[in-house]
């Protein structure tokens, strides 16, 4: 059979207090599913001319300080999900999300505490800022009161507005893998074959099951993200359900 594809997965990384280069590699945290949406916003701060208030018309605006780009996003964290050979099976979800806490946590430089410097990468997207907040919810419990799935909302921030950072991925030659494509919310009720038959592809619901590793393809729970472009060629590597209610990408 031939090989899976690779599945691109999004990292946090620490850098220095010149945001230039990556420091305590030791601290990196690979995400266990990728984001659905990355939200960019930008804001400049600006002030109205004094002495303008009693003229008529719209008073002119100066742009004041240098303004600030913010990413918002959502990680999801489930120790019940399939793990990588090479991770560690946890039995608590927040053994996981201490990873992600730990760019939040402030140091002590000197008399004051700083909080790292943060670069937030996944395929061609790169951002470097602070963690401004985070928010965990704990989602799912063992019977003996564990948590097991958890959902992390972070916001990082940098004091200023540049050109975007693009970098360098595979090429568009490239076959594009998993996790990069357009992933779709099962709708209540629906099955597999129900959603292959929406988009054309009901001939092909079996192998779009088996490439998302499915087990039960005729009771999706609701919001369950299916690619549904996978062939039985390509592991997505395990499922994920989350609250969703769009399509994403184009």
């Amino acid at each position: 059979m031939p090989d899976s594809q690779k599945l691109e997965k999004a990292e946090l990384r620490e850098l220095d207090a010149e945001f230039k280069n990556e420091i305590n590699t030791d601290k990196k945290c690979q995400v266990q599913f990728n984001p659905e949406t990355l939200k960019v916003s930008f804001a400049n701060q600006v002030a109205t001319p004094s002495g303008a208030g009693d003229q008529k018309g719209t008073p002119a605006r100066q742009f004041v300080g240098a303004g600030t780009t913010k990413l918002s996003l959502q990680l999801w964290f489930d120790v019940t999900a399939p793990m990588p050979p090479e991770q560690k099976k946890e039995q608590d979800v927040r053994k996981l999300t201490a990873k992600v806490a730990y760019f939040i946590t402030p140091k002590p430089e000197g008399d004051k505490f700083v909080p790292p410097a943060v670069r937030f990468i996944w395929g061609s997207f790169q951002f470097d800022g602070i963690m401004e907040s985070m928010e965990e919810s704990l989602e799912f419990f063992s019977s003996d009161g564990r948590p097991l799935r958890a959902s992390v909302t972070i916001n990082l921030t940098q004091q200023k507005i540049t050109e975007f950072t693009f970098r360098a991925t595979a090429g568009p030659g490239a076959k594009q893998s998993p996790g990069t494509r357009p992933l779709t919310p099962a709708p209540q009720g629906k099955s597999v074959q129900s959603m292959a038959d929406s988009q054309g592809k009901g001939d092909n619901w079996q192998d779009i099951a088996s490439a998302n590793n499915i087990e039960n393809p005729r009771l999706l729970q609701p919001g369950q993200l299916v690619d549904m472009n996978a062939s039985a060629s390509v592991s997505v590597g395990g499922t994920f359900q989350a609250s969703a209610s769009v399509t994403l990408g184009t």
